[in-house]
């Protein structure tokens, strides 16, 4: 068996990989780059297989990092069965449509620079109705079935604790009259995540391929990460500020709302339920027309929450319902958010702050001291939620420079990524552990000190595969050799680097300059707005200045 590793290689993004074995070639997960620049300009790139060649694709889960090129894959003619959970199957309706609609709204916009440009057009990755005809291939699977798929190939779907419908992947394969067996984790979840129950613990593995998005962190525990979040949201709409949450639209979004209905079992004390009373008097917006849908997706899909929770919502307690939720679908419901200055929590997408309406409500929030930012998921290095987190003073939203005045916080314990405590956990609790294992879906740092700790506790051989790299397990002689490696085609230098960024320089300043002209033409602009705005541009000037000196 060859598992060429093409993505979710010493980062977080782009999942995907290249099994052969039995004489198929098949995919674990067709994901979409996001972050960096040069992370994104992949998905342009030409697959590092032929898609009409591949037989079949097994997907771990529905976030965009993991399926979100299946639309590009079967545009460039794959045409076979892609395996994933039910639950899987139902998001994937949902966000691939989306996420089809997002690229053909940046294309557009792009689109438009190119023809002042005189630049020849681009299509987009992908189409909205694109991704949808992809949707065809799909095969729902449920939990704890044994698939044959062909018949020296069997693969069983065990709930990953991630988020809805997330998988971890038992793959057997028979060759040369011996069985093998290789387990993908796709993304582990926490123990303690609200709604879901908690990652099947796996018994036997000949190899693992596990992820390590937090392989040198620990979260909060639960009871602690429930309080700090009622700390902080009612320490702000005390002072008269709102909480700006920005959430993926599937999983975290849905685990703040069960959180927020159930902070009044935490605690008792006369200071907690003034504070809960504080939350429960503000309105809960949920800004996201993608997340509205997946709510209900998961009000659908009930069977898969903890048995506890199944027992509420038998009884009538609905842990996605509370008195003050409320939803807004439209572009102008979403707008009115920003004119209307009650405090309230805002919950909108993306998680990182990359794409979506929650750039509207940070450009409107960011500015304000009285405004917290309330961070509840990874941010990814190159995004803008990374930057806000790692204390930027200013950031530029839609060309806009930005002050950084709002309280930015970040609760870790609301990944849905296990810590390393779950990671190792997860490896101890197999009764026949794995003889190698791959780490991938995580930075290099929190990489290594996985790897170092995985070897000291458990002597397993560990590799951590570059993009590109092919490893070839020999199963009879129980070998795992590194035999090839593909150049990323993207990979630039400094001075490609510089260049690009004096480009992109050149078109933010045009955005700058119709943006204030825009402001200096409007009447009801104040003295000292106008002010701070000339300050913001002779502090522009001097440091172009200073390039040109330096």
């Amino acid at each position: 068996m060859k598992i060429t590793f093409l993505g979710a290689t010493k980062t977080v993004t782009g999942s995907n990989f290249l099994v052969e074995a039995c004489g198929k070639k098949f995919l674990v997960d067709c994901g979409m780059w996001q972050g960096k620049a040069e992370y994104e300009a992949q998905n342009l790139q030409d697959f590092e297989f032929n898609p009409t060649e591949i037989d079949f694709v097994l997907l771990t889960h529905a976030h965009i990092d993991h399926s979100g090129r299946i639309p590009k894959l079967y545009k460039e003619g794959f045409r076979n069965k892609i395996y994933a959970h039910k639950a899987t199957c139902d998001l994937c309706a949902l966000m691939l449509p989306d996420s089809g609609h997002i690229q053909e709204m940046e294309n557009e916009w792009k689109n438009k620079k190119r023809k002042r440009k005189g630049e020849k057009e681009i299509p987009p990755l992908y189409t909205a109705e694109e991704a949808a005809r992809s949707l065809e291939v799909l095969e729902s699977l449920q939990y704890d079935e044994i698939i044959e798929i062909t018949e020296d190939i069997h693969v069983r779907f065990n709930d990953a604790g991630h988020m809805l419908g997330s998988s971890i992947i038992e793959l057997w394969t028979k060759e040369e009259g011996k069985e093998t067996k290789t387990v993908f984790t796709g993304d582990l979840g926490n123990n303690d995540i609200p709604l879901l129950d908690s990652p099947t613990m796996i018994e036997t593995a000949d190899y693992l391929v596990m992820e390590s998005t937090y392989g040198s962190r620990l979260h909060l525990r639960n009871d602690e990460k429930a309080e700090l979040f009622l700390n902080v949201v009612s320490e702000t709409l005390d002072q008269g500020g709102s909480v700006v949450i920005p959430s993926f639209a599937v999983g975290r979004t849905q685990e703040i709302l069960y959180e927020i209905n159930k902070l009044k079992e935490v605690k008792e004390d006369e200071e907690f339920i003034r504070k809960y009373k504080t939350l429960m008097k503000s309105n809960v917006y949920v800004d996201s027309p993608l997340a509205i849908s997946a709510t209900e997706v998961f009000r659908e899909n009930t069977n898969l929450f903890e048995e506890q929770i199944q027992e509420e919502i038998m009884g009538g307690d609905n842990p996605l319902e509370f008195p003050g939720l409320k939803f807004t679908q439209t572009a102008e419901e979403s707008k009115a958010l920003n004119e209307d200055h009650t405090p309230s929590i805002i919950i909108s997408a993306s998680g990182m702050c990359e794409v979506g309406r929650i750039k509207h409500h940070l450009k409107h929030h960011l500015w304000d001291p009285k405004s917290t930012i309330l961070f509840v998921g990874y941010q990814a290095i190159g995004t803008l939620g990374y930057s806000i987190v790692n204390g930027a003073k200013k950031v530029k939203i839609f060309g806009e420079e930005i002050a950084v005045n709002a309280r930015i916080e970040y609760i870790e314990g609301y990944s849905g990524h296990a810590d390393q405590e779950g990671l190792m956990n997860f490896i101890y609790s197999f009764i026949k552990k794995p003889k190698h294992i791959f780490l991938v879906h995580g930075e290099a740092e929190a990489q290594e000190v996985l790897a170092d700790k995985i070897k000291q506790e458990t002597g397993i051989e560990i590799s951590v595969p570059e993009f590109g790299e092919t490893y070839e397990i020999d199963f009879q002689n129980e070998k795992v050799e590194k035999t090839n490696k593909i150049e990323r085609r993207t990979k630039s230098t400094i001075r490609r680097e510089v260049i690009d960024r004096l480009q992109k320089l050149k078109e933010e300043i045009k955005d700058m300059d119709t943006y204030v002209r825009q402001d200096i033409d409007d009447n009801k602009l104040k003295d000292e707005d106008i002010f701070r705005i000339n300050e913001k541009i002779k502090d522009l000037e001097k440091q172009i200045i200073n390039v040109i000196e330096g």
